[in-house]
């Protein structure tokens, strides 16, 4: 994919941010970074920065601005979108033809209703968010093609009371120690996954479920990361962490937002695997949810396994949903 911008550009974008919001802090300056080097950080510095702007300039310029191909705003895979806290798309880049629609209860291809979290986080002060969403090529998005669909972190904030403002990076955007494509929590979890699949195929469903429900087996990493394995009727087969649910088909279970959780982790795998994003209690966060993103893989006709790594295991800071129980 092209990139459309440098180091210089992005540096030049949040110091006319700055600058037009009326601040000259060297903070938020610092927080621009290249695309390929893509920080927390500096994810949420360039809509803090864009939100300043806005309040400066006035709504009408600013969604202006925000809607343009070649704008300030829009580097690639790097731009900003706007909706009112009705759901309503107000400006986006790529998507000329939807703004003025309501989008509130839009989902992504795995069942995640997006805009509904965005705007529900926006509206508490903002914070980072995650999804599955196409990348653009060409200077298009086709939100009809699933295949395209690929995690997404994301930073959501408020303009002022009626609207807000988001924008995010894709996972290959991201800096990042390790030389794989993802983030290193999100690699370790890919493969504890991948393994936990071969096991089973090797080893067969009854060692397999005894393993991954074993606290201190080779499917629990130093961090706490587990594999879980159900059925493709939701029924959960093997947890180390929610032995009393063994047996039990989870199919119904939903999420604070709507989102039927197992089933579509379930409909995942039985399309041949991959990633899902859902919310699901943090133990870490006093069971507080939070956004979580999971991998999926079938073992064979009858059972697959997953994982999965919270929000706030990328960010580096506390991502739990405001209040949701």
């Amino acid at each position: 994919m092209q990139r459309w911008y440098s180091y210089g550009a992005l540096c030049l974008l949040v110091v006319s941010a700055v600058l037009m919001a009326g601040c000259t802090g060297t903070e938020q300056v610092q927080a621009a970074v290249p695309q390929e080097n893509m920080t927390m950080d500096g994810l949420a510095g360039f809509v803090r920065n864009a939100s300043a702007y806005a309040a400066s300039t006035g709504e009408e310029a600013a969604l202006a601005e925000f809607s343009k191909e070649d704008g300030q705003f829009t580097h690639g895979d790097i731009y900003l979108y706007a909706y009112d806290f009705n759901g309503t798309l107000l400006a986006h880049p790529y998507e000329e033809g939807l703004v003025g629609t309501d989008r509130m209860n839009w989902i992504d291809v795995r069942g995640l209703p997006v805009i509904r979290i965005g705007a529900y986080t926006a509206s508490n002060g903002g914070g980072f968010v995650a999804y599955l969403y196409p990348a653009p090529e060409g200077g298009t998005i086709d939100e009809k093609a699933p295949d395209t669909y690929v995690p997404k972190i994301g930073y959501v904030a408020p303009v002022g009371e009626t609207w807000w403002i988001g924008s995010g990076m894709y996972f290959t955007d991201m800096a990042s120690n390790n030389p794989g494509r993802y983030p290193e929590a999100v690699s370790a979890m890919i493969d504890l996954v991948e393994r936990g699949a071969e096991y089973g195929r090797e080893k067969g469903s009854e060692t397999a479920f005894a393993e991954i429900s074993n606290r201190s087996g080779a499917f629990v990493d130093a961090e706490g990361h587990y594999i879980y394995a159900y059925d493709y009727n939701g029924t959960l087969l093997a947890h180390p962490y929610l032995q009393e649910k063994i047996g039990s088909s989870l199919i119904e279970r939903r999420g604070p937002f709507g989102m039927e959780n197992i089933r579509s982790l379930t409909e995942t795998a039985r399309d041949g695997g991959g990633f899902i994003v859902f919310v699901w209690p943090n133990p870490a966060q006093e069971n507080r949810e939070e956004l979580k993103i999971g991998y999926v893989l079938p073992v064979d006709e009858t059972w697959w396994v997953g994982s999965g790594v919270y929000l706030s295991e990328i960010t580096g800071t506390d991502a739990s949903l405001p209040t949701v129980r």
